[in-house]
């Protein structure tokens, strides 16, 4: 992420806006957030809002029309293609992911679009998904608003003081032993993501060899 930082933060406040938002944009309206989570680069905005880069209230603002606009061109897309919209190419090795976005949306209605909204992968596939269902545009509309709010505004905020407080770490301690730290934290971040994929992964194994014994004979016969 730093790298990223360092990048950004040589471009002209303007053109960090744009880029933020595009990004932001791309994950949920054309499934980029397979390849670049929109979160990552909300946090990496409000870290240079807090190096005095952007404005963070602009920035925000920016970001959650960026969030909204983006989930209403997913819906669009799902309710005019269709499902095979969600069995296109870029799609079919993401086929669990998914079903439990399809799942989520059975389950939860427009509820759904606003839980999505903070789970990486569900974030670019629930609003392509409702579109499919059918939801009313008016209540995805609304827990589409909800949920781009909160996310926005929570992730750029989170940069915010994660920038502020590797500034006042390096201040104080020096450059070395805040880096050190920082990536103490993120390799921290990714053993539990790798640990908790791991879980989930079992837990899908262990219910397939569960299904696979309710479909044996009972003789035990193949």
């Amino acid at each position: 992420m730093r790298s990223v930082v360092d990048w950004l933060t040589g471009l002209p406040g303007p053109l960090v806006y744009a880029v933020v938002s595009a990004l932001v944009f791309a994950e949920d309206a054309l499934f980029f957030g397979f390849v670049l989570p929109g979160e990552t680069a909300v946090i990496v905005g409000g870290v240079l809002a807090g190096r005095g880069v952007v404005d963070l209230r602009l920035l925000m603002a920016v970001v959650v029309f960026a969030a909204v606009a983006g989930d209403s061109v997913g819906y669009e897309v799902g309710r005019r293609l269709g499902p095979p919209v969600l069995h296109s190419r870029p799609l079919r090795r993401r086929a669990r992911h998914v079903d439990h976005a399809r799942e989520l949306v059975r389950r939860r209605g427009p509820a759904a679009v606003f839980i999505g909204r903070f789970v990486a992968l569900l974030r670019s596939l629930v609003p392509a998904t409702a579109g499919v269902a059918g939801l009313p545009y008016r209540r995805f509309l609304l827990y589409n608003a909800l949920g781009g709010l909160v996310w926005s505004v929570g992730n750029a905020l989170l940069g915010y003081g994660a920038g502020a407080a590797y500034e006042r770490a390096e201040r104080l301690v020096g450059g070395t032993f805040a880096l050190l730290a920082a990536v103490a934290v993120v390799v921290a971040l990714v053993v539990w993501r790798v640990r908790r994929r791991r879980r989930d992964q079992d837990g899908d194994e262990e219910g397939e060899g569960r299904a696979d014994d309710r479909h044996r004979p009972a003789d035990g016969t193949a």
